[in-house]
């Protein structure tokens, strides 16, 4: 059902943060809960242009981090959510420098660990909707 895969993703594989948890899984559910009502229940197109994932990262002990985990973000210089489509193109970028500033090589390198992390993300909520 919609609600155990919720449940699944936002309880252990979803990335570090109830927003992106809530972003990541919500995707999820709201494919679900369209697939169970007309017309979409007798197999007509979804009205979704792509899929939605968000992630977090970081600079954590000097070192860009994805999946931030509580301890992790508490820790962080830097703290970023990063919400991108299935197909790679940036829904928002929200970082901060909590305790200290970050260069355009930290936020390339934050940036393409987001990548990675939405890549497999992405990954999981076709998988969970092929259920």
């Amino acid at each position: 059902s919609w609600k155990r895969t919720l449940t699944v993703i936002l309880a252990s594989r979803a990335p570090g943060g109830t927003r992106t948890a809530a972003i990541t899984g919500g995707y999820v559910a709201l494919v679900q809960a369209l697939r169970a009502t007309p017309p979409y229940d007798s197999g007509a197109k979804l009205p979704l242009l792509d899929s939605v994932v968000a992630v977090s990262v970081g600079i954590v002990e000097g070192r860009p981090t994805l999946d931030l985990d509580y301890k992790q973000d508490f820790a962080a210089a830097v703290d970023m959510n990063v919400v991108m489509t299935g197909d790679g193109r940036f829904v928002e970028l929200q970082g901060t420098g909590e305790e200290a500033t970050f260069d355009a090589d930290e936020l390339a390198a934050m940036l393409a660990l987001a990548r990675r992390g939405v890549a497999q993300l992405t990954q999981l909520q076709t998988a969970a909707l092929a259920m």
